[in-house]
């Protein structure tokens, strides 16, 4: 019931996001991530962070994308909590950044504070594609959790 009411939350959080109240909101930042209008102001923090860990992922670098990420960072699929700290962290990309033919992109990004809720489309060699909302949550200036609502 959780996972439900969450998913139902995101959802809605992205269909508020694409309403001009809340795009006109001053403590709401929209932004698509490859759009050349963003501002400086909209890539501070946590929508910074999303955005570089992205980019790290789209080059295939290891380093720059676990770099984004807090020691002690906390996965979560759906409602499941992965092991803890970036050494899982890493451990939990290894294999898909040796392969060649895999990326992401960012339709919409909601920045409110700490937090940032992306609608992810990502792909894989071979044609296999997907969405995801993926929600991140800063802590000590890096990624501090992720989860991801498939």
């Amino acid at each position: 019931m959780t996972k439900s009411l969450l998913l139902i939350f995101s959802f809605a959080l992205l269909i508020f996001a694409s309403c001009d109240s809340a795009v006109n909101a001053p403590e709401a930042k929209v932004a698509s991530a490859e759009s050349e209008d963003d501002t400086e102001e909209e890539l501070i923090g946590i929508g910074r962070l999303a955005a570089d860990q992205l980019a790290a992922y789209n080059a295939a670098d290891l380093d720059a994308f676990c770099a984004c990420y807090h020691p002690e960072v906390r996965v979560f699929d759906g409602e499941t909590e992965k092991p803890p700290g970036i050494e899982a962290f890493r451990e939990r990309y290894v294999k898909l950044f040796a392969t060649e033919g895999f990326g992401a992109g960012v339709s919409t990004r909601l920045v409110h504070g700490r937090h940032c809720i992306d609608l992810e489309d990502w792909w894989r060699a071979g044609g296999k594609r997907g969405k995801v909302i993926v929600r991140y949550t800063e802590r000590d200036g890096l990624i501090g959790v992720v989860q991801f609502l498939k």
